[in-house]
């Protein structure tokens, strides 16, 4: 609990009663510019010195409050003293970090609330937009924040670079960068599946460079590295807020930042100076103690958080990590375990800063912002007896080694029980293919420990029994590695390393070994192991784990296979154990930075063309969404209900389908084609209530697109878990869409609790208004009327009761106004109907973007 301080209102009191007596006995009148008192008695004052005491006292609290005693106001002293500016990334030496800002307004929230704060909170809310006015609740307000910077990667960067041409804005408003990472598909190795992407995918790549250098967004080629990767060695710092276009943002955690998973018109947003919405986030502490050793890795960790919380847990919090634990994991591995919060629905994860993190920026050259960091370290941790809405506490000295899978990221098994789990499950024991690196395990420490073990097997005359891939997390990881000497230890015992890419992570693998709808295992240390996710087959089953225990069983063969007590045998017959793992956290000869690959913008970019095909079939220029047509949406069709998990790679299939993600028309042909049709259980075939035959799913909806019936779509629990997938959004409305019902939302697609409104972090601005009940069989609803990610509350609808056949109408529109209800009517085809309530949290602004057809639209009619 926490302690006994003066609170915001108590000493409003003081000042408005001192005010009131100044006001009752003082006559103030100006004249030639002095002021002067007219009258005042003794006794008059008497109370002001009284009064004046009584500030004193309160200020000296307030200050004591606010800045904390001893070492802590040593601290903000020391800061506050420093005269130098320090640049927020080598790359922008003109701007600044501005952790006064940032304390300055944990200052003032600190004394709204009179209580301790997390991290979290102090980050956040160091960030709001208005801290004094500013309504502020834990899973129940809306925050409205400026982030420091954004980061997009590729895939995502195409669309949100056409939005933000479409905005009609000369330049972004802050920091940004693009990173080519998604579209590199893995075939042979390395090098030459770089040059094949530079070939296949150079309109695109032209176009995310011209684009760059015209609105001044830094531009990482092809063959950098993960955008995530990037970001910790060059732009993540302990306070910075980032949001990114990409559900693993949160990967910059490791670094005591605020990184968050966002669709890219929230990155428009940022990028235009719009401050950008947040739920204010509930926390979730999770307390480390002990300290890591032998096989337990960082990895394991959020492999263990994630069997706990599941893939809905983490869903409107943050998870933040504390505990004298900490200390024994490394920053690279901090940076681990927040990625793969992703995996729980978090809307972001973090560690406080510590020795780890100064290190780490030493030795990616940014000693200044360590020191910085030094002078505001107390708004860099958690206060003293902050309060946490649910705790978790793991001992890392007892912590397991765990394998995570198949096909959920959050069905955890200790190592040492996979082998009988499988067994009784079916899952097939023969380990086809292990794959390490990742934006998840792809650190330099991460390269060793796995290069310990196979230099292990080697010395014994052993090589893996399984395929083995090696994927670089950068340009700088690839150099550094193979000047150590770790990639010839990892390709002599039968890797091969590929591009510093996503690749096999997010589908893009052209694999050859097993046919598709063979069933077969793989083991990987990445962070997703969805059905045909990796490749396409919807019958491999994909383990996650760390890279260390991937190795080992890539070299043994078998999932079965507990390196911590099971034995190997030697060419030579000779039964041998593996050591438990070995690596440098970071190179004793600093990094090596491999090959130039940043595209610096060009102070002045008006004179850059950027070209845009009418002919292409990956980029599209946008045409804005149609206002609002002034009536109510009315006999909507069902055009699928959905059964089961519908992720986003349902929703809006990656893989192959990424080279359309500039294109909006051509990736809508992957709508919902990975959906599980609860009428007949068949993928991809829904029938269509106009010609009574049955089609797949983008071609029926393009059929009432063109008939001019709009619809909408059923589904399940969770709806829109996995990528920040905008298309997702995107394609529905584009396809004549209007609304999505389902039971619940992920967070990064839209967030719910209970009938509370969340942030639809996905859909947001893209022209959908999310729905939710809190009966349990009800379901959510989005208006994707061009609403652009704002929330409707349903109270009575039963999943179960909405027909394949029904038509669906919302009315109420002509009188949309903050507070005011909707209406839901649900028309069966036998003529009976059902009708309920539907509550929504629209303010003026969202409904004057509603009207224009979208905040882009708006944001035209402005300016």
């Amino acid at each position: 609990m926490c302690r006994t301080t003066l609170t915001e209102p108590f000493i409003t009191k003081w000042r408005n009663l001192l005010l009131y007596v100044c006001r009752s006995h003082f006559y103030w009148s100006h004249l030639q510019g002095r002021i002067t008192v007219l009258t005042c008695g003794p006794i008059l004052a008497l109370f002001i010195f009284l009064s004046f005491l009584c500030l004193v006292v309160i200020c000296l609290k307030t200050s004591r409050l606010a800045l904390g005693t001893g070492a802590r106001r040593l601290h903000v002293s020391a800061a506050f003293s420093a005269k130098a500016k320090v640049a927020m990334s080598r790359f922008e030496p003109s701007t600044s970090i501005n952790y006064g800002k940032m304390h300055e307004n944990i200052n003032i929230v600190r004394r709204r609330l009179g209580r301790p704060l997390t991290l979290s909170e102090k980050i956040v809310y160091g960030h709001l937009d208005d801290p004094a006015g500013q309504e502020i609740g834990r899973g129940r307000t809306y925050l409205r924040l400026r982030p420091d910077r954004v980061a997009m990667q590729d895939a995502t960067a195409q669309m949100a670079m056409l939005q933000f041409i479409s905005s009609g804005l000369p330049k972004v408003a802050v920091p940004s960068t693009i990173h080519c990472d998604h579209l590199i598909e893995a075939q042979i190795g390395g090098v030459k599946d770089l040059q094949r992407a530079k070939e296949v995918n150079e309109e695109v790549y032209n176009f995310l460079a011209t684009a760059g250098a015209k609105y001044g967004v830094g531009f990482w080629k092809p063959g950098s590295g993960i955008i995530h990767q990037i970001i910790l060695e060059n732009y993540a710092y302990p306070g910075v807020m980032l949001i990114g276009t990409d559900s693993h943002t949160p990967n910059g955690g490791g670094l005591g930042a605020i990184c968050i998973g966002v669709g890219g018109a929230d990155a428009v947003d940022v990028m235009a100076g719009i401050p950008w919405e947040l739920k204010c986030p509930n926390v979730i502490g999770v307390r480390l103690t002990g300290a890591l050793s032998g096989w337990t890795s960082p990895k394991d960790v959020i492999l263990k958080v994630a069997g706990i919380l599941t893939v809905k847990g983490g869903t409107g919090a943050i998870v933040e990590y504390h505990g004298p634990g900490v200390e024994s994991i490394s920053c690279t591995g901090m940076a681990t375990i927040c990625n793969m919060g992703a995996e729980i629905g978090a809307t972001t994860s973090v560690f406080p800063y510590n020795h780890r993190m100064k290190t780490y920026l030493d030795k990616t050259g940014r000693g200044e912002i360590a020191s910085l960091a030094d002078q505001f370290q107390d708004d860099l941790v958690p206060d003293k007896g902050c309060e946490y809405d649910q705790l978790i506490e793991i001992n890392l000295s007892e912590l397991k080694p765990h394998i995570n899978g198949p096909f959920t990221p959050d069905l955890a098994h200790p190592v040492s029980d996979i082998g009988a789990v499988a067994k009784k499950s079916g899952w097939p024991l023969e380990v086809k293919v292990g794959l390490i690196g990742s934006c998840t395990n792809s650190s330099y420490e991460d390269m060793g420990r796995a290069a310990s073990l196979a230099k292990q097997a080697l010395d014994k005359g052993l090589k893996c029994k399984a395929q083995f891939t090696v994927t670089p997390g950068s340009e700088q990881i690839r150099a550094t590695i193979e000047r150590d000497g770790y990639t010839k230890i990892l390709s002599d015992v039968g890797g091969v390393v590929l591009a510093n890419a996503c690749g096999p992570c997010i589908g893009q693998w052209d694999r050859k070994d097993v046919k598709k709808g063979e069933k077969n295992t793989i083991v990987t240390s990445y962070n997703r192991n969805f059905t045909a996710r990796n490749d396409a087959n919807p019958a491999t089953h994909a383990f996650v784990t760390s890279p260390e225990i991937v190795t080992a069983m890539a070299i043994a063969g078998t999932l079965d296979f507990n390196p911590e007590t099971d034995y190997l045998t030697a060419p030579n017959g000779e039964k041998f154990k593996l050591e438990p793992p070995t690596g440098d956290e970071l190179p004793s000869r600093d990094f090596d930075p491999g090959q130039d690959t940043y595209q610096h913008p060009p102070s002045e970019g008006r004179s850059v063309k950027v070209d845009v095909s009418p002919s292409s079939n990956r980029l599209q220029l946008l045409e804005p969404f149609d206002k609002w047509h002034g009536k109510d949406l009315e006999n909507m069709r069902v055009l699928i209900k959905v059964k089961g998990k519908c992720t986003t790679d349902h929703i809006s299939a990656a893989g192959p389908w990424l080279k359309f993600r500039g294109h909006l028309d051509n990736i809508s042909n992957n709508l919902l084609i990975g959906a599980v049709n609860i009428e007949n259980n068949a993928v991809n075939k829904v029938k269509n209530q106009l010609t009574g035959e049955y089609g797949g799913v983008p071609d029926v909806a393009r059929h009432y697109k063109a008939n001019g019936e709009s619809w909408v779509v059923v589904g399940d629990e969770n709806y829109g878990e996995g990528s920040s997938r905008e298309h997702a959004a995107l394609e529905p409305r584009h396809l004549g869409g209007r609304a999505i019902i389902v039971k619940s939302f992920a967070r990064i697609h839209g967030e719910f609790q209970g009938n509370k409104r969340k942030k639809c972090a996905n859909i947001n601005r893209d022209n959908l208004a999310p729905l939710e009940s809190c009966n349990p069989k009800s379901v959510c609803l989005w208006v994707i009327n061009s609403v652009l990610g704002h929330l409707l509350c349903s109270a009575t609808i039963d999943y179960d009761k909405i027909r394949p056949d029904d038509k669906i109408s919302i009315t109420g529109l002509k009188s949309f106004a903050p507070g005011k209800p909707l209406t839901a009517v649900i028309k069966h085809s036998d003529g009976s109907q059902d009708s309920i309530s539907l509550n929504h949290t629209f303010n003026e602004t969202q409904i004057e973007w509603f009207q224009a057809g979208s905040a882009l639209n708006r944001m035209k009619e402005l300016q």
